[in-house]
């Protein structure tokens, strides 16, 4: 029998981030995981990851079957592959603070979908804010967005009750609209409000970035019309939530620019954040 967790990490050119990112689940209070390494950029991560001291069976390394073909397509080949009844994704700059998977699989017990707040680091670990923090709670698909803000790559789900694959056909907000498909088939999601997943910014980060606007809008804007028409078979109620959420945040995105040049280092969800209140 194979691990409750499947743990899915694409990887692409991450031989200066990888390490610390492994060691976070060898830290893990629950031990019982496996984490599906997919290369997308025909590196050998194994003997990487052995100069480094780590060799561990939990481990298995995939390739994507190309190189450059993207998060999604790399994070879809692992997700064909597993076994395993739940899977968490962990980008390979990320880390998973010590209790992540043991708290979202006591959650698991009574939810398909368990998301918790980030916290959101520089890529020396500095602390820069939380995500998505406070209370432990219920969250329907249209409350989502309001408390995640920006990012949902911390999501565990339970493959018996709803699953989904990666959109290969978006630049942006893959992460969102893999999470709009989940919700479809179970309606509501279980927020962690304690902070149990380092999100690291880098400059050069989707949302932080100095030329993505242009892909995060038409990604929103894709996002709006498949709400719109229904695609997800949501309630009218989160549609129209989430609906109103993108369209603040599509404000947002356009005014980043000026806000990022009198503000340098200025985050997106600090930027976003003031106009959902």
């Amino acid at each position: 029998m194979s691990a409750p967790f499947a743990v899915v990490t694409p990887a692409f050119q991450a031989q200066a981030t990888i390490v610390p990112t492994v060691r976070s689940l060898l830290a893990q209070t629950c031990t019982d995981w496996q984490l599906w390494l997919v290369a997308d950029d025909g590196f050998d991560y194994a003997a990487f990851l052995s100069d480094a001291g780590i060799n561990d069976p939990r481990i298995r390394f995939l390739d994507s079957g190309g190189i450059g073909l993207g998060a999604s397509r790399a994070r879809n080949v692992a997700l064909d592959a597993i076994t395993a009844p739940y899977v968490a994704i962990l980008d390979a700059d990320d880390r998973f603070k010590p209790r992540k998977l043991e708290l979202a699989l006591a959650a698991l017990a009574d939810h398909a979908i368990v998301t918790c707040a980030l916290d959101v680091m520089t890529d020396s670990f500095v602390h820069l804010r939380h995500v998505g923090d406070g209370p432990d709670r219920v969250l329907t698909p249209g409350q989502h967005k309001f408390v995640s803000l920006s990012m949902d790559s911390m999501v565990v789900w339970d493959r018996r009750r709803t699953d989904a694959r990666y959109d290969v056909t978006m630049s942006n907000m893959t992460d969102l609209e893999l999470l709009l498909q989940l919700y479809g088939p179970v309606g509501s999601s279980f927020h962690l409000g304690a902070p149990l997943h380092d999100y690291i910014k880098r400059a050069s980060s989707m949302s932080n970035g100095a030329n993505v606007a242009a892909g995060m809008i038409a990604s929103k804007t894709t996002l709006l019309d498949r709400l719109r028409e229904g695609a997800y078979g949501l309630p009218a109620s989160d549609v129209a939530g989430l609906v109103g959420f993108l369209e603040i945040s599509l404000g947002a995105e356009a005014e980043y620019g000026a806000a990022l040049a009198a503000r340098p280092g200025l985050l997106f969800e600090d930027h976003l954040q003031p106009r959902l209140q």
